[in-house]
């Protein structure tokens, strides 16, 4: 199934944990296979990295790191940059090819 969410765009958090619900952000990376994104700000997980060394000789400090876990793609919808809202998204099709459209405002959204 075609995914209709890209890397690039905003997005709103429609369902999931109470401190995400609300939320939004760009999306950083889209996971088509497993039908998931990455959001910036949304789903914050935080990784205990331990000190290594590179073959270079460098080595990366230890701590706790904050990244982004990715988020299921039927929890987000896209915010249209001409009305602001969140909304579904539909493709219309000319000789130009398909592009993707509002369907609160019927904007072109590429």
């Amino acid at each position: 199934m075609k995914v209709k969410i890209r890397k690039g765009d905003t997005v709103e958090v429609i369902s999931g944990s109470l401190e995400d619900k609300g939320k939004r952000g760009e999306v950083i990376n889209v996971q088509t296979e497993d039908r998931r994104v990455v959001v910036q700000g949304v789903n914050i997980r935080t990784k205990h990295q331990k000190q290594t060394q590179t073959k270079r000789g460098r080595t990366i400090n230890p701590g706790r790191i904050k990244l982004e876990g990715p988020v299921d793609i039927s929890n987000v919808m896209l915010v249209c940059p001409k009305c602001g809202k969140a909304t579904r998204v539909g493709v219309s099709r000319d000789e130009s090819g398909a592009h993707r459209v509002c369907k609160h405002c019927q904007a072109l959204i590429d």
